[in-house]
């Protein structure tokens, strides 16, 4: 039983285990991230074999792309996916999302925010995923600022399913967000007309970068909102390319000061284009980041 003596002395301890320990909170540093998409090629080519030579280049954790549309992680169910993660010492504590109100040959997609959504959350709870994340919006899902409305609305209906299965549901940017309507950019807008308690944010640095945007100005602006960040760069070209983490112009040192800040739970590595061999690239990335991020 809970006394108000133990309550007070359970929290004397907590704080000062804070004190002692100020990151107490702040994100694992032993998990370093994938996104799939990333390796997309050889996940559709034998997943298993893919997901052991993931862990093999050293990342520990992973983040997933594909459920929408097949209701599957990679061809598996929740279960068996699961199982393959920790044969190869992984967790997957993130997966992405559609929000699917784009039909594809004229039907609406099942495993999406607006369709068999209570489906995807017990799926993803199954498969330990702590995160789902609403990837991407097509071009004719976007609309003016009064449709984004509808979409905070959506993702926060979206997001008390998710609570109610212990998940938050979190957002992921590209750039077409920063462009402005009537002196206002739709990322604002999903801000602030969102339940900050049930939709959270994944920062893709990359493009907000390419939106000529600041990452530390969004996490002061709104900090603890940003529990999961894509850590990927862009190189020094008039295309401002992807490429491997520390070969281009960002500056994650910086950045990742303000991880604290930010509400940092886990990080993923994610190169939508690579040069060669994708597995060359992100071997790459993560020795940048293990010498100097982490």
């Amino acid at each position: 039983m809970t006394t108000r003596r133990s309550f007070l002395k359970t929290s004397a301890l907590l704080s000062a285990g804070l004190l002692a320990a100020p990151k107490l909170f702040a994100y694992d540093k032993k998990y370093i991230g994938l996104q799939l998409y990333t390796v997309r090629d050889a996940m559709a080519a034998d997943p298993v074999a893919a997901l052991a030579k993931v862990a093999k280049t050293g990342f520990t954790s992973v983040e997933g792309a594909t459920y929408t549309g097949t209701e599957l992680f990679y061809g598996m169910s929740a279960k068996d996916f699961s199982n393959v993660l920790k044969q190869n010492g992984l967790i997957m504590p993130s997966a992405h999302y559609r929000l699917g109100e784009e039909l594809v040959n004229g039907e609406q997609q099942k495993g999406t925010i607006l369709n068999d959504w209570k489906k995807a959350v017990d799926d993803a709870a199954e498969a330990g995923v702590q995160y789902m994340v609403c990837a991407y919006l097509s071009q004719s899902e976007r609309g003016n600022l009064d449709h984004y409305k509808n979409i905070a609305n959506m993702l926060d209906i979206a997001g008390e399913t998710c609570k109610e299965a212990g998940i938050q549901l979190c957002y992921h940017n590209h750039d077409f967000e920063f462009i402005q309507e009537n002196g206002k950019y739709p990322y604002e807008i999903l801000l602030d007309s969102t339940d900050k308690s049930l939709v959270k944010m994944e920062m893709d640095l990359y493009w907000v970068t390419k939106a000529n945007q600041d990452p530390i100005a969004l996490i002061d602006k709104h900090p603890g909102r940003f529990p999961l960040w894509h850590v990927k760069d862009m190189d020094k070209s008039p295309e401002k390319r992807f490429t491997e983490v520390g070969n281009g112009v960002i500056d994650f040192k910086k950045i990742f000061t303000q991880a604290k800040k930010s509400g940092l739970k886990y990080f993923f590595v994610e190169q939508d284009i690579c040069p060669g061999d994708p597995f060359a690239s992100i071997s790459q990335s993560i020795g940048y980041i293990k010498k100097n991020l982490v």
